[in-house]
């Protein structure tokens, strides 16, 4: 008996896992994919081309008002589809496209950074003081493996970074105790879960076929684990994955509000912050770069406007002698 044909969007599953896309980004291309069929009608994308991606994208910029990322996600979800999974290049595109916004981030001083810490406590508060003392964005400091801190050296690793760039960072003298104390109560939970027959971790890139033992060992469990186990929906294995980021995001926001911080705080802005105060400090800006992990540094300029007291250094006539 012959198995049912695969549906267009069971290959675009395909193709996003065997180049190894992220299961957040494989979800987001499928979303894009289906908004763009149902836009048109549900027509068959190997019967559109160009002029319904135009239209596709005019429609986002125009009508929804979308952010210049958002459409930028979409159109790179379309040219997959057509370049990988249809194998159809598409021409040129001229849709009207988003604007981006060239916009400031938010900088907490250091007195603001203490007081919103304060007012978190446990785990949440130890993610939090990591993003300020480390320069993690959010997800690069959950997906943190125990092999990936190093106290020796007083250094994190970080394993395929934003652009998939593995980088090193500081790991601050101050959270070397507490890290180690946290780690002791999370190698209790691994083998309380090896013991109840589970313990395995997801391991990227197929690693979990070349090392059959590898999802078990203690070096490659999450440093900040989920509370419970889950079902990995991908291959339907019951494991334990690490904290999610709504956690940490409604935490870091009612910890601002406690502390009367009238500034949008969200774990990002202990990332600008870590910049920032490192600038302030006199440090070198292509340090900061690294640190950060931007391809560019011109991206990392941007935190330079910290710097420029009264508006590139002017100095205003209402405070002059």
């Amino acid at each position: 008996m012959n198995s049912r044909p695969k549906k267009l969007l069971d290959h675009v599953h395909d193709a996003l896992r065997v180049k190894h896309y992220s299961i957040r980004t494989e979800q987001a291309y499928v979303n894009w994919i289906k908004r763009f069929i149902l836009f048109h009608n549900k027509r068959h994308p190997r019967q559109m081309g160009s002029a319904e991606i135009e239209a596709f994208l005019t429609h986002l910029a125009v009508d929804l008002n979308v952010a210049a990322s958002t459409q930028n996600q979409a159109l790179c979800a379309l040219l997959f589809l057509y370049h990988h999974v249809l194998d159809i290049e598409i021409g040129p595109l001229d849709a009207v496209r988003a604007k981006k916004p060239r916009r400031l981030p938010t900088i907490l001083t250091q007195d603001e950074v203490r007081a919103v810490i304060a007012a978190m406590s446990g785990v949440n508060q130890l993610i939090a003081k990591l993003l300020y003392g480390s320069g993690l964005r959010l997800l690069e400091a959950l997906r943190l493996r125990v092999k990936d801190v190093d106290f020796a050296y007083h250094q994190i690793t970080v394993r395929d970074g934003k652009g998939e760039k593995d980088r090193v960072t500081i790991l601050p003298a101050s959270l070397v105790e507490p890290l180690q104390e946290h780690l002791s109560r999370v190698g209790m939970l691994h083998q309380c879960d090896l013991e109840n027959g589970y313990g395995a971790v997801y391991l990227p890139y197929a690693l979990a076929y070349k090392y059959p033992n590898a999802e078990r060992e203690w070096c490659w469990q999450y440093v900040f684990p989920a509370r419970s186990l889950s079902t990995d929906p991908r291959t339907g294995l019951r494991r334990r994955h690490h904290l999610g980021e709504s956690g940490l995001q409604r935490a870091v926001r009612e910890a601002a509000r406690l502390a009367g911080i009238q500034k949008p705080v969200t774990p990002h802005t202990f990332r600008h912050t870590f910049a920032t105060h490192l600038l302030e400090s006199g440090y070198d800006i292509r340090t900061v770069q690294e640190l950060l992990g931007h391809k560019d540094v011109k991206t990392t300029m941007i935190y330079t406007h910290v710097l420029n007291r009264g508006g590139l250094a002017v100095r205003s006539p209402l405070d002059a002698d």
